[in-house]
C-alpha cells in the first residue's frame, strides 16, 4: 500500500504581458495558489486546505509569461501541480480596449480601458486607464496580494504580490506591471512586476522570471519597447525528507532542506512532464 505525504505547495502561473503597440495597459500577474500554513493565497484568501498525497505520479508544469510580440499578445500559460491549476495572467489592453482576464487581471488601455477581472482566489483585477488629460496613462496590472491602480494621469501602479517563505526565505511574488505614462513619471511595480514605458526614452520592462510578475504597459510616443513580456511562473513543494521525488527528463529543478522537509522549485516544466513521489 503507497505511502500518504503532507504537502505543502506554491503554484504562480505566468505572468501576462502589456499588448506591444501604444498606449496599453500593463499585464496582471499569474494567478496564485498556495496551502502553506500562516500565509495567504493570492486574491486577498487565506491558504488553501492541507494536503496528504499518495505516492504516485502527478503533473507538474510552469506556465510560460505572456508574449507581447507584434502580432502575439497573450495572457499568461497556466501553471500546474497535481489537480491545482493556476490561471494565466490577464493581457493588457490598448487604447480604449478592456485588459483581459486572468489569474490576475491586466490593465486597461489609457482611453479609460478598464481592467481585466481577477480569478477568485488567485488574483485581482487590473486597473482602469485615463486618456483625458496628459500624461495619458494606461492602467496597472493586477496583483496577487492587490489590484492593479487606475491611471490618475501617470500610470497606474502594479498590484501587489504575495510573499511565501517555503522556501527558507521570504519572497514576494505575483505583482502585476505598472502602467505606461506619456509623461516622465512612471509608477511602481514590485514582486516581479515590469514596470512601464515613457515617450521619453523608458522602455517597457518585462516581468521577472519565475515570479509569475505581468510585463510593463505602454504609452504614446515611447522610444523604448512598447509593453513586455510577462515573467514566468515557478512551481514549488514541500515533502517530508524520507520521501523521493522523481522528475521527468524536461523537469529544470532544484531542492533544498527546510527543516526536517525537502523544498522542491521547479523553474521549467512542459505540459506532459511529471513528478513522481514516493
Amino acid at each position: 500500500m503507497s505511502r500518504a505525504f503532507a504537502v505543502s505547495y506554491l503554484v504562480v502561473a505566468g505572468g501576462g504581458a502589456g499588448k506591444a503597440s501604444p498606449n496599453s495597459g500593463a499585464g496582471g500577474a499569474g494567478g496564485y495558489r498556495s496551502n502553506v500554513v500562516d500565509e495567504n493565497s493570492g486574491g486577498g484568501e487565506p491558504a488553501e486546505d492541507s494536503l496528504r498525497l499518495v505516492g504516485g505520479v502527478y503533473s507538474v508544469v510552469v506556465g510560460a509569461g505572456g508574449s507581447n510580440s507584434n502580432g502575439s499578445n497573450s495572457n499568461g500559460s497556466n501553471s500546474v501541480f497535481g489537480d491545482f491549476v493556476s490561471v494565466g495572467g490577464g493581457l493588457g489592453n490598448n487604447s480604449s480596449g478592456t485588459g483581459s482576464v486572468g489569474g490576475s487581471g491586466g490593465g486597461g488601455g489609457f482611453n479609460s480601458g478598464a481592467g481585466g477581472a481577477g480569478t477568485p482566489n488567485q488574483g485581482f483585477a487590473g486597473g482602469t486607464g485615463f486618456g483625458n488629460a496628459s500624461p495619458f496613462g494606461s492602467g496597472g496590472g493586477g496583483g496577487a496580494g492587490g489590484a492593479g491602480q487606475n491611471a490618475p494621469g501617470t500610470g497606474g501602479a502594479g498590484g501587489i504580490g504575495v510573499t511565501s517563505s517555503i522556501t527558507g526565505s521570504a519572497v514576494a511574488r505575483g505583482g502585476g506591471g505598472s502602467g505606461g505614462s506619456q509623461g516622465g513619471s512612471l509608477a511602481s511595480a514590485v514582486a516581479g512586476g515590469g514596470t512601464g514605458s515613457n515617450s521619453i526614452g523608458v522602455g517597457a520592462v518585462a516581468g521577472t522570471a519565475n515570479t509569475g510578475g505581468g510585463g510593463g504597459g505602454s504609452s504614446g510616443g515611447a522610444s523604448g519597447p512598447y509593453g513586455g513580456a510577462g515573467g514566468s511562473g515557478v512551481v514549488i513543494f514541500s515533502l517530508p525528507a524520507q520521501a523521493i521525488a522523481t522528475f521527468s527528463a524536461g523537469v529544470t529543478q532544484t531542492s533544498t532542506v527546510v527543516g526536517p522537509n525537502r523544498v522542491y522549485t521547479v523553474t521549467a516544466a512542459g505540459p506532459s512532464d511529471t513528478v513522481t513521489i514516493g
